[in-house]
């Protein structure tokens, strides 16, 4: 079931329990209930993920515990998780001070624009005396 900070979660004994939905998948050879009232679908490609992620770890390893594999594959997926944040971060960056320079360049054509209109306005006026 969806926390109240919106995540998914294993539980029981939840009020909500019986309003929310259950996706039965699979993942490493165990299979879980999941309550979420989010999309089944995504779930079950989370899930994927995850089964593939730990497979690929199992592969690459002597370990035939489930939990250790379990744990390297959490750690692969917070490093892949963390490193996509700092990519982020820095477009995001990048973005703003992007942003800022053409902000900073057009309010420089602005006020060129303005003067020559004030000028083209001040040199065709004629007065009479």
């Amino acid at each position: 079931m969806k926390n109240a900070d919106g995540r998914i979660g294993l539980g029981k004994g939840n009020m909500d329990a019986t309003m929310t939905p259950t996706i039965r998948v699979e993942i490493y050879n165990q299979t879980y209930n999941i309550r979420s009232d989010g999309d089944s679908e995504y779930i079950t490609q989370l899930a994927e993920f995850v089964d593939n992620r730990m497979r690929e770890i199992s592969s690459g390893t002597l370990t035939v515990d489930s939990l250790k594999v379990a744990i390297l594959a959490a750690l692969h997926i917070a490093d892949e998780l963390h490193r996509l944040k700092r990519l982020h971060e820095q477009a995001d960056s990048q973005l703003a001070s992007r942003s800022a320079e053409c902000a900073e360049m057009l309010d420089r054509l602005l006020k060129v624009r303005n003067n020559v209109e004030q000028q083209n306005t001040n040199s065709h006026s004629i007065a009479l005396t």
